[in-house]
């Protein structure tokens, strides 16, 4: 049984070694190129499908504004008068003529104008909301990014820390072999072994879905190839929430967008008021006839009157000012959303700070001495397997939680960006 046990590990051995020597060549063949994020950022902000559908509608609000602005097309009216029904009159009879006319109607004044100025405030906040899905998508590729780059980090750490638990198995084998341990505790170091190699098989699972939501959101085929991302570098957050708060205020394009919002409403209300006052339609009207019987003109002035104003003109000035009262409510919403989102992602930053000073200066380096310690008493016969395995699996768990906490890090300065469009 000792051999059976012996033969294997040496072959498991041998196939870990060949997979080691073989990885560099198939990365090399697989476009295993560096990948950065601003070249993940450059290609979505050029073919984020979103990007570009917003774009499109910008582009199409801005040709409503001189439609808004125009007057309504004018009237051209022709036609024929005849006198009885038996025979042709024209030029014989007092009332048969060719009658031509022309009318325009000119809406009361200031109309034009603010409906001018309603077509270019939707402009506006439409071309602000542009600027905030830019921000958003940029800060949805850095979040994949850095989770892209912590799934990879994670898969160097399983591989590491199983070359650690090899020593353990050679160590549990030699013990084994010499009869001072049972074969359970060969059996124990072994068992953890190929959990760590289950663990890399799901984090190759989640590495492939992370690739397709990070090429979907860039714009791209959901199977192009990404290369490794490259190891973000620290940088120290030095603004504060009172800075953040006022740089939310002034630069963010939500913000930005529903103040318009509220701007092209308080035009709305304006417009409505107007409606009270007429609009008038000048006409101009030739007749036409023949002989003895004289040509003639006329020139007429059509004015609408809002009799019915208390179900129209009032409704519509009521539902215009309830318009105007909700944009106000939305905008307060989205700052103290946006407020909210400042204080949660400020204080992810600081508290992973000083888990990672806690795990890279404390846990990580005494965790590695005590397994130093435990794997050196397990050989001599003084520590239990089991204390060893368990000094190795709280190693590679403080690893992964340090670099964990730098990515909440990173990602949550992403979304700080986003909001105060500040690039950080």
């Amino acid at each position: 049984m000792r051999i059976i046990t012996r033969a294997f590990c040496i072959l498991y051995h041998v196939c870990l070694l060949l997979i080691a020597v073989c990885h560099p060549f198939f990365a090399s063949c697989g476009l295993a190129d560096e990948l950065t994020l601003q070249e993940l950022i450059d290609t979505a902000m050029s073919n984020n499908p979103e990007i570009l559908a917003m774009e499109s509608r910008t582009s199409a609000s801005k040709f409503r504004i001189p439609q808004a602005k125009s007057l309504p097309d004018p009237m051209f009216m022709f036609g024929y008068q005849n006198e009885g029904y038996d025979r042709y009159t024209y030029g014989k009879m007092q009332g048969s003529q060719w009658m031509f006319s022309a009318s325009q109607m000119f809406p009361f004044p200031g109309k034009l104008s603010l409906k001018g100025e309603m077509a270019s405030r939707d402009s506006d906040s439409l071309r602000a909301m542009i600027d905030s899905a830019k921000l958003s998508t940029i800060s949805r590729i850095k979040e994949l990014y850095y989770d892209l780059f912590l799934t990879y980090k994670n898969i160097d750490l399983v591989r590491d820390k199983t070359a650690l638990f090899l020593k353990v198995e050679d160590a549990a084998i030699a013990r084994y072999s010499s009869g001072m341990a049972s074969q359970q505790e060969v059996l124990m170091a072994q068992t953890e072994k190929y959990m760590l190699l289950e663990k890399e098989e799901m984090l190759q699972q989640k590495l492939q879905s992370i690739k397709a939501m990070l090429n979907t959101t860039a714009g791209r085929e959901v199977s192009s190839p990404l290369g490794r991302p490259a190891e973000p570098v620290y940088t120290s957050y030095n603004s504060g929430m009172e800075e953040l708060l006022k740089l939310s205020y002034s630069n963010s394009p939500l913000i930005k967008s529903k103040e318009m919002m509220v701007a092209s409403a308080k035009v709305k209300a304006d417009m409505a008021e107007k409606e009270y006052y007429p609009d008038f339609n000048l006409s101009g009207s030739v007749f036409e006839r023949r002989g003895e019987l004289k040509d003639m003109w006329s020139f007429t002035t059509t004015i609408n009157i809002p009799v019915f104003y208390k179900t129209k003109q009032k409704m519509a000035v009521l539902e215009a000012e309830s318009g105007l009262s909700a944009a106000k409510h939305e905008l307060e919403a989205v700052r103290l959303m946006l407020s909210s989102s400042i204080k949660d992602n400020y204080s992810i930053i600081r508290a992973s700070e000083k888990l990672m000073e806690l795990y890279k200066n404390g846990l990580i380096p005494k965790t590695y001495q005590d397994f130093d310690l435990a794997i050196s008493g397990y050989i001599s016969g003084k520590v239990e397997v089991i204390t060893v395995i368990n000094r190795l699996k709280s190693l590679l768990d403080f690893e992964s939680f340090y670099w964990g906490q730098f990515v909440e890090r990173e990602k949550a300065i992403a979304r700080l960006s986003a909001i105060t469009a500040i690039n950080q």
